[in-house]
């Protein structure tokens, strides 16, 4: 039998072996305090850090911007009507230049590469001297781990700063990258960035509101008869689906359905606009009008699905033209033949098709891929990309970069064709890297 003085022995021990799990208890909460503060006052100062040079970094691709010189185009004549449409006047036709994939970063992992894109965007839009640049989504790529910053609007202020500079007028459809979900900025900041005085070049605006996406706008071209010769459509064609996993599972999104049945009551409306328009000339001027159509063209970043439909139906008949597929030029350059449009179905094309307005379609987001297809009597185009950053290693490759020039005649007529920035006539303000021209598909 246990006496009380053992017992006293064992309580005491107990409780010394208590107090001992107590005071480790209490020694493992501070450490571990401590180390939480530790990691709290490195990520604190890498932050810190990390604003300061990309404040530096931003501060001198400013100066970039604003050290090339003014293109010295002729003033665009236009006038906004309602929220995100405008007419355009003039009797000489259009030049325009479709920029695409420009991928500036303005972090501190590349101001090499954004200094490159703008230089490149410089030198073609420079010698060009186009009326109006229309870019196709993705000014900016504030990629973290690629740019080394999550500011979406520094890497846009930049283009913007660019665009000013070189004196140029320029319409803007959003891409997947310029306003990830990690990014600071929405698309309406970006909007209301971008739709100031302070920008009066950029013609980017919310457009309707009850249309889904930001900048799905109509840029009428009009004749000093007051007839609408051609019409330019500029849409958001989103980011991504249900599904996406980035590098894993691509899966983009389509257009949505109010902003196919804002695009056809707006060519409707413009039919109608002209068939008022003619039937008021003097009947000497009438003749010169066949219809009252208006032929316009869409500008959008992701492809639409029927990019897709056209090349396998191309591919499965040898790379040979078929009753659908007319080849006008260019190839599929990402690997595997991939085209990255949307991951479901639109009736855009339908609509099109329908409507019988739309005959040229220009997209970008696919870098690699430069083709052109006439698919059912509607041209479906890829754009040459700029971008320098956002694939590993493309800045040292050549074939895939440039522009696509577009002339529309003072009739509506229209024709366009790729051009290479690494031609002589592209002089550049900074000096232009040297890249390997690689072979693009294997087509």
């Amino acid at each position: 039998m246990e006496t009380t003085e053992e017992k006293k022995v064992d309580n005491a021990e107990e409780t010394t072996k208590t107090q001992f799990k107590a005071e480790k208890k209490i020694k493992r909460r501070k450490r571990a305090k401590k180390a939480l503060i530790v990691i709290a006052a490195v990520i604190l100062a890498v932050t810190v850090l990390t604003v300061a040079v990309n404040t530096v970094i931003y501060k001198s691709l400013l100066n970039k911007a604003h050290s090339f010189e003014a293109v010295g185009s002729e003033p665009l004549n236009f006038e906004y009507y309602e929220n995100g449409c405008a007419n355009i006047y003039t009797d000489k036709g259009l030049k325009i230049v479709q920029l695409t994939d420009v991928h500036i970063g303005a972090g501190w992992m590349c101001p090499n590469k954004d200094t490159m894109a703008m230089n490149a965007v410089a030198a073609m839009v420079t010698a060009e001297k186009p009326d109006l640049v229309i870019v196709t989504g993705d000014v900016g790529y504030p990629v973290p781990f690629q740019a080394g910053t999550f500011n979406n609007k520094t890497s846009i202020t930049v283009f913007a700063e660019l665009m000013e500079t070189l004196d140029v007028y320029w319409a803007y459809c959003f891409g997947n990258h310029d306003t990830e979900s990690y990014c600071l900025y929405s698309r309406e900041d970006i909007v209301k960035l971008l739709d100031t005085d302070k920008y009066p070049h950029c013609l980017l605006q919310a457009g309707p509101d009850d249309v889904d996406g930001s900048g799905n706008q109509m840029f009428n071209i009009v004749n000093s008869d007051g007839v609408i010769t051609r019409t330019l459509f500029t849409v958001d064609s989103h980011a991504y689906a249900k599904g996406h996993i980035p590098a894993i599972r691509l899966r983009y999104d389509n257009l949505h359905e109010n902003q196919i049945e804002w695009y056809e009551k707006k060519v409707k409306e413009n039919e109608e606009k002209n068939m008022a328009t003619i039937t008021a000339l003097d009947p000497s001027k009438q003749k010169k009008y066949e219809s009252e159509k208006v032929p316009s063209s869409l500008f959008l970043h992701i492809p639409l699905t029927e990019y897709r439909d056209a090349w396998d139906e191309y591919l499965e008949n040898g790379m040979k033209d078929t009753e659908n597929v007319k080849y006008n030029y260019g190839v599929i350059g990402e690997p595997e033949d991939l085209i990255c449009c949307g991951a479901n179905e639109d009736e855009m094309f339908e609509t099109m098709l329908r409507l019988g307005s739309t005959d040229t379609v220009f997209c970008g987001h696919d870098h690699l891929n430069n083709i052109s297809f006439n698919y059912k009597g509607i041209n479906l185009t890829y754009g040459k990309s700029v971008d320098y950053l956002a694939y590993y290693g493309i800045y040292k490759l050549g074939s895939q970069r440039g522009c696509t020039v577009i002339n529309v005649g003072s009739d509506g007529s229209i024709d366009f064709h790729p051009e290479s920035y690494y031609q002589d006539k592209y002089v550049s303000h900074f000096e232009k890297e040297t890249v390997e021209m690689q072979k693009l598909g294997n087509h």
